[in-house]
C-alpha cells in the first residue's frame, strides 16, 4: 500500500505552437510538482543570465498553487470544524480520566507504602546475604588456597618438585582468577614464577651430579660387564675342552666313560642378561649392574613438566657427548697397556647406560643419536688401536689388548651395537701379532737350545712324565714307565714343545672371538711357519754348529724323531683349540716340517759313522789280491768294521728309534758296499785274483750276517732292506764268481740279478780280474795249461760292453 505522503508525478505536455518560456514554465512546474531538483534549472538560468525569468516563472507557480489550496481548503472545511468539535470533547473526557488516576494513585500510594517499605527491607537484607555469601566463597577459596599451599611447601621442603609443580599448576589455573583479594592475588603472581625457577635450579644441580656420578659408575659397570663377558668365555672354553675330552674318548673306543650332568649357576648366568634377553639392571643401584637413573629420569619428567622438554633433551644429548669425547682421551703419561682396560671399560659402561635410557627413557634420547654416538666411539677405538698397535713391539702386550677389544665387542654385541670395526682393526694387525710371536718363540728356542747337553732326559717322578711326555703325546706307549725313567730324548725338547705349545695357544687366542669363525688354516700357516722356519732353523743351527761326536749326533738324531711325534701333537692341538676335528686335521696334513734339521742331523750321524768306517777301510791296504788261498774267516778290514757295527747297535739302540737306527744302518752298508767297489775301481789296484773276489764274498757275508742278526731289533722286511745297502757289491761279487757272467747281457736277468750295477764299473773291474796263470812270470810254469772258461766267457763280457759303450 502506498503512502499517502507520495505524490503523483507530473508530465507536462506542450503544444508545437507554445513559446519557449511557456515550456520552461512548464518544466519547472513539472519538476517542483515531481519533488525533482531544481538546480540544473537554476544552473541553466545563470548560465544564461536570465535569473529573473526563473523567478518570474516561480511566482507564477506560486499563485497557481494558492488557488489550489484555496479550492481543499473551501472542499475540507466541514470535515475540520467535525475534528474540531471531536477534539474538545475528547479534552474533557480526558481531564475526567486525570482526575480518577490521581485519586487512584492517592489510593494505591496509600496502600503500597508498607509494602515498599518491606521490600527495601527485603532487598537490602538480600545483598547484605550476597555479601556474606561472596565472604563465605572467598574464605573457602581462601581455606584450599592456604591447604594446597601449605601441601606445596611440605613437598617442596620434601624435595617432591613434582608435585610441587601440579598444586602450582593447580594454583594458578583454578584460584588466581576466583582469588578477590588483589594483595594475595599479586603475591600468588609473583611467588609462582619464583617457585618453578627454584625447581628448576633444584633440579639441574641433581642432574649435574648425576652426571658425575654417573660417568664413575660407567666405567665400574663397564669392567663388570666385560668380566662377566670374561667368565662366561671361561665357562664356554672349560664346556669346550671337555667336549673335546669326551670326543677324544669316543675316538679311542674307551667304554668306561663317566657321565654326569652338570648345573650351571642359575645366578652367574643371569646375572647380566636375564631369561627375556634383557640385561637385569635396576634404577635404584641394587642389583648387580645397578645405576641409578632417578634422578635423570626425575629430570626429564619435572622438566616436561615446566614445559622445557625439548631444551633439556637437547642439553642432556650435549652433556653426554661431551663427556663421551673426554672418554677419548688416552693419557700419555701412562702406558697403554695399563690403561687400555679402563679407556675401554669407560666407554663400555657409557653405551650400556645408553641404551637403558634408550629404551626406558620414554624418547630422552632418540636411536638414531644413540647410533651416532656409537659411530663416533667406534671410529675414535679404532683410531686408538691402528696407533697403539702400531708402536707395540710384544706379541703379549698386542694379545691382552685384543683379548680385552674382543671381550668389549661381544658385551655391547648383547646390547645390539655393531663391532665389525673392531674386529676387522684386529684381523688387519693379525700378520703384526704373529710376526711378533714368532720373533719371540725363535728367540726362547735359542736359548732353550742353547742349553742342550746332549743327554738323555732322566725323571724320576711321574708327574715329571706326564709334564713332559704325555701332556705333548710323544709317548711309544700307554703304558706308564717304572721310575726313574730314562727317556730317549734330552732335556731341550719338552722345552721346545712347551714354546710351540704356547705359540698354537695364543695364536689360537688371537684368532678366536674375532668375529672369524673358520681360522684353523690361518693358525695352521703360522704353526708351519714356526716349525718349518723358526724351528727347524735353530735347529739345523744345532746340528752344523755344536754337534760334537757321534753320541751327540746320535741324541740330535733321536730327538728329530721325538719332535716328529711332537708335530702330529701341535697341529691336532691347534685342531682342537679351533674346533676343528681331528680327523680333518691329519686329513690336509703335509710333510714333516723338521724335515731338513732331521735330514741334517741323520746325514751328520752318517757321516761320522762314515768316517769312522774309513779308518777301517783302510786296512784293506793290507789285503793280499793276488792270494793263492781266498782267507776262510774274511778279511782284516771286515772283522773290524763287523766289531764296530755291533757295538755301534748296541749302543744306539739305546738312543736312536728303530726307523732312524735302520736308516743309519742301511746308509753305513751302502757306504761299506760303495767303499769296496771304489777300491776295485781304484787306479792304486792293478789286478785281483778270484781268490781275492772270493775273500770279499766272505767279507759280504760277514755284513749280510750281521744284517740278519739285527732280526731281534727289526722285522723281516726291514732286514731284507739293510741288506739291499750291499746290493751293489754284492752283484759285482756274484757276477765275478758266476759261471756265466755272460749272463749279465740278458736284459731280463740283468733286471733281475744285476741291476745295481753300472756296465761301466763292470768292464773296468773285470779287466783288473786276473786268473791264477796270469801271475808275474806264470807263463813258464803254465805252459800247456788248458784256459779257463769261466775267464773266457768274462772276457767275452768285457769285450761285448765295450762295443756296447
Amino acid at each position: 500500500m502506498q503512502s499517502s505522503n507520495t505524490r503523483r508525478k507530473v508530465t507536462p505536455v506542450t503544444n508545437d505552437g507554445e513559446s519557449t518560456e511557456k515550456l520552461d514554465e512548464l518544466l519547472i512546474s513539472s519538476a517542483i510538482c515531481n519533488g525533482e531538483d531544481l538546480g540544473p534549472f537554476i544552473r541553466k538560468a545563470f548560465a544564461f543570465g536570465k535569473p529573473e525569468t526563473l523567478l518570474l516563472h516561480l511566482k507564477h507557480f506560486t499563485r497557481s498553487k494558492e488557488s489550489e489550496i484555496e479550492q481543499v481548503c473551501k472542499a475540507h472545511y466541514q470535515d475540520f470544524i467535525m475534528a474540531v468539535d471531536d477534539l474538545k470533547s475528547l479534552l474533557s473526557e480526558v481531564d475526567s480520566l486525570k482526575s480518577s488516576l490521581s485519586h487512584s494513585n492517592k489510593l494505591l500510594q496509600s496502600v503500597s507504602t508498607p509494602l515498599l517499605n518491606s521490600l527495601d527491607c527485603y532487598v537490602e537484607t538480600r545483598n547484605v546475604n550476597q555479601n556474606v555469601c561472596l565472604a563465605l566463597d572467598s574464605v573457602q577459596i581462601c581455606v584450599k588456597l592456604i591447604e594446597i599451599c601449605c601441601r606445596a611447601n611440605f613437598h617442596l621442603s620434601k624435595s617432591n618438585f613434582y608435585m610441587v609443580l601440579k598444586c602450582v599448576d593447580l594454583i594458578e589455573n583454578e584460584f588466581i582468577e576466583k582469588m578477590s583479594l588483589t594483595t594475595i592475588r599479586r603475591m600468588l603472581e609473583k611467588q609462582i614464577p619464583e617457585i618453578r625457577l627454584y625447581i628448576e635450579r633444584r633440579i639441574s644441580k641433581e642432574f649435574g651430579d648425576w652426571l658425575v656420578e654417573i660417568r664413575i659408575e660407567s666405567r665400574n659397570l663397564g669392567q663388570l660387564a666385560i668380566g662377566k663377558a670374561s667368565s662366561a668365555r671361561q665357562r664356554e672354553e672349560e664346556l669346550r675342552i671337555k667336549q673335546r675330552q669326551a670326543e677324544e674318548q669316543s675316538r679311542l673306543s674307551l667304554r668306561d666313560c663317566v657321565y654326569a650332568l652338570e648345573e650351571e649357576d642359575e645366578e652367574d648366568v643371569n646375572n647380566v642378561v636375564g631369561f627375556d634377553g634383557n640385561e637385569k639392571f635396576s634404577n635404584g643401584g641394587s642389583g648387580l649392574l645397578g645405576f641409578d637413573l632417578t634422578p635423570l629420569y626425575r629430570a626429564y619428567h619435572i622438566h616436561q613438566t615446566l614445559g622445557l622438554e625439548d631444551r633439556f633433551k637437547k642439553y642432556y644429548f650435549e652433556n653426554r657427548k661431551l663427556q663421551l669425547t673426554s672418554d677419548f682421551q688416552v693419557s700419555s703419561m701412562t702406558p697403554f697397556l695399563e690403561s687400555h682396560q679402563t679407556f675401554f671399560a669407560q666407554i663400555a659402561g657409557f653405551f650400556i647406560v645408553e641404551d637403558r635410557i634408550l629404551r626406558t627413557g620414554g624418547g630422552l634420547i632418540s636411536k638414531l643419536e644413540v647410533e651416532n654416538l656409537w659411530e663416533t666411539a667406534v671410529n675414535k677405538m679404532c683410531s686408538v688401536l691402528e696407533d697403539q698397535f702400531s708402536r707395540m713391539q710384544t706379541a703379549s702386550h698386542l694379545l691382552l689388548i685384543k683379548d680385552y677389544v674382543s671381550l668389549l665387542g661381544v658385551t655391547l654385541r648383547r646390547y645390539g651395537y655393531s663391532v665389525e670395526a673392531l674386529l676387522d682393526v684386529l684381523s688387519k694387525h693379525r700378520d703384526k701379532y704373529h710376526d711378533l710371536l714368532l720373533s719371540d718363540c725363535k728367540k726362547l728356542i735359542g736359548e732353550a737350545l742353547a742349553t742342550e747337553n746332549f743327554q738323555q732326559l732322566m725323571m724320576k717322578k711321574e708327574y715329571e712324565y706326564s709334564m713332559n711326555v704325555l701332556s705333548f703325546q710323544i709317548q711309544t706307549s700307554d703304558i706308564v714307565p717304572a721310575f726313574p725313567y730314562i727317556a730317549p730324548f734330552s732335556s731341550t725338547i719338552p722345552d721346545c714343545c712347551r714354546i710351540v705349545r704356547s705359540f698354537v695357544e695364543d695364536s689360537v687366542s688371537f684368532m678366536s672371538y674375532g668375529g672369524q669363525l673358520d681360522f684353523y688354516d690361518v693358525v695352521k700357516k703360522y704353526l708351519d711357519r714356526l716349525l718349518s722356519e723358526v724351528l727347524n732353523g735353530a735347529l739345523l743351527k744345532l746340528v752344523n754348529s755344536s754337534v760334537q761326536g757321534v753320541q751327540q749326533a746320535m741324541q740330535v738324531a733321536a730327538n728329530m724323531v721325538v719332535l716328529e711325534r711332537a708335530c702330529d701333537f701341535f697341529f691336532r692341538h691347534a685342531a682342537q683349540l679351533s674346533g676343528i676335528p681331528s680327523r680333518m686335521a691329519e686329513r690336509g696334513r703335509k710333510q714333516f716340517p723338521l724335515k731338513d734339521a732331521r735330514d741334517a742331523a741323520e746325514t751328520m750321524l752318517s757321516g761320522m759313522l762314515k768316517t769312522k768306517l774309513d779308518g777301517f777301510m783302510m786296512l784293506t791296504e793290507n789285503v793280499n789280491w793276488m792270494t793263492d788261498e781266498p782267507p776262510l774267516h774274511g778279511n782284516e778290514y771286515a772283522n773290524e768294521v763287523i766289531i764296530y757295527v755291533e757295538t755301534l747297535v748296541s749302543t744306539a739302540q739305546q738312543i736312536l728309534p728303530v726307523e732312524v737306527l735302520k736308516r743309519v744302518l742301511q746308509d753305513v752298508l751302502s757306504h761299506i758296499s760303495e767303499t769296496i767297489i771304489g777300491i776295485l775301481l781304484a787306479d792304486s789296484l792293478k789286478r785281483f785274483n778270484v781268490n781275492a773276489v772270493m775273500g770279499l764274498d766272505v767279507d759280504i757275508r760277514l755284513l749280510e750276517s750281521f744284517a740278519d742278526n739285527q732280526a731281534h731289533i727289526f722285522s723281516e722286511a726291514d732286514t731284507n732292506q739293510l741288506k739291499s745297502g750291499l746290493a751293489e757289491s754284492r752283484q759285482l761279487i756274484n757276477l765275478l764268481l758266476s759261471n756265466h757272467p755272460e749272463n749279465f747281457l740278458n736284459p731280463v736277468i740283468r733286471e733281475k740279478s744285476y741291476n745295481a750295477l753300472d756296465p761301466k764299473k763292470v768292464v773296468t773291474i773285470s779287466e783288473k780280474l786276473k786268473d791264477p796263470s796270469d801271475r808275474y812270470f806264470g807263463s813258464f810254469g803254465g805252459r800247456g795249461v788248458k784256459a779257463n772258461p769261466k775267464k773266457k766267457s768274462l772276457d767275452t763280457l768285457v769285450k761285448r760292453l765295450k762295443d756296447v759303450n
